[in-house]
């Protein structure tokens, strides 16, 4: 592969070099997503509340709050490596998930896995946005499909090594992500993440954060309401047909399959879409249906739940790379400190509303907080209009 260095000023979408940078995100995001699978298994294993069980998915994104100075380290160092070793590192955390001894070493193998997390996510989307030429969207699509991939085909790798093997041999799924780090090296050892550091080290950062403050404003109201949906359903989905609709393990598991999976489509022509027919829209789109297709599903019997859960994932992953590109189009020389902000509120708002699902769970039971959250996702919509039509640009 050459060097992506003489094609920063390229307008061609580079195909290939989008593709490796997707493929890393799948291998990091297949070990990230296993939490959530096992989560009915470790509630049993150690006695944990539904407060407790959400803790975990917090420790995991607790990490994110570094995300800011993570962000100025890749605007002026190159960090390719840390883009490499994180999924090396995610795989042995994960994998060691089920022979914890305790719930102490748990939030451990979590926080280990969170902070690897942060240094693969902070840059690798700004890389990204620099080699999509003028279709921005289209290579958040194609970068964040490796990430839902990952996410629909994890719970199946997990629940076929929990199969086999049972919760204790999950350790057996390490060797896998290390391999493909070494793979992800030999694909992107000439990608160079350096691109932003010469001539921007004595630009002040305070000033970019100042100037997009008022964005981030809005896309905070915006990022609070939608993640409170979100969150409930990718960490607690197979926990609530376990324990409120009495499914048996497999079939909880495969939920999650359906709603990552629908989200694999959704990313990928929310992005595209975008391109042609404007971000705004497409958000506004996936902001009124989304809660409504939730409150549909929470209500619905049968086949029809599947069906139902699919239309809810397709739609509320539709505006995931939507946002990215909307951050990514923002003109500074901070990039990677821009898109780590918008890292941040995500992750931070993520586990907010994470808490609260689990403890309004404690308190009634989990199909109330997943009704609450579908009204609750419905605030994002007025945020969602006052966002610029046009994207913003900050120059230093």
């Amino acid at each position: 592969m050459n060097s992506i260095n003489t094609t920063f000023s390229s307008k061609k979408f580079q195909t290939s070099k989008v593709v490796s940078i997707s493929f890393a995100h799948l291998v990091h995001d297949i070990y990230s997503s296993f939490l959530a699978p096992i989560l009915p298994l470790l509630i049993e294993k150690f006695g944990l509340s539904y407060t407790l069980a959400s803790i975990l998915s917090i420790v995991q994104r607790v990490p994110n709050i570094l995300n800011p100075l993570v962000g100025i380290i890749a605007d002026n160092y190159p960090v390719r490596m840390f883009v490499i070793l994180s999924p090396l590192i995610t795989a042995i955390s994960m994998s060691l998930l089920g022979i914890a001894p305790n719930y102490v070493m748990l939030c451990i193998l979590l926080f280990v896995a969170g902070f690897s997390a942060v240094f693969f996510h902070a840059p690798s989307p700004v890389l990204v946005k620099e080699i999509s030429g003028n279709k921005v969207g289209k290579g958040m699509s194609f970068y964040m499909i490796g990430g839902e991939i990952a996410r629909t085909i994890g719970p199946l790798i997990i629940l076929g090594a929990v199969s086999i093997w049972g919760l204790e041999g999950s350790f057996k799924l390490m060797p896998f992500g290390i391999l493909a780090s070494v793979i992800i090296y030999i694909k992107l050892k000439n990608v160079d993440t350096h691109k932003h550091a010469k001539g921007n080290k004595e630009a002040r950062v305070w000033i970019t954060f100042r100037k997009v403050l008022p964005l981030f404003l809005i896309m905070s109201g915006l990022i609070f309401f939608r993640q409170f949906m979100k969150s409930g359903l990718t960490a607690f989905l197979p926990t609530y047909f376990g324990d409120f609709k009495n499914q048996e393990y497999w079939i909880s598991v495969m939920s999650l399959v359906v709603y990552e999976g629908a989200g694999i489509l959704g990313t990928l022509f929310g992005g595209v879409l975008s391109d042609r027919l404007g971000r705004k829209k497409i958000l506004i789109i996936s902001g009124i249906l989304s809660p409504i297709l939730m409150l549909v599903f929470l209500h619905s019997n049968g086949v029809m739940v599947f069906t139902v859960l699919f239309l809810v994932g397709l739609f509320q992953f539709a505006s995931s790379p939507v946002l990215l590109a909307y951050i990514q189009e923002i003109d500074s020389s901070h990039p990677s400190f821009v898109n780590s902000i918008y890292m941040f509120l995500n992750f931070s708002f993520g586990s907010l509303t994470l808490l609260f699902f689990g403890m309004m769970s404690d308190w009634v039971d989990i199909n109330f907080s997943m009704n609450v959250s579908a009204y609750i996702a419905f605030g994002a919509i007025p945020f969602i209009f006052m966002l610029p039509s046009k994207k913003k640009q900050i120059k230093n």
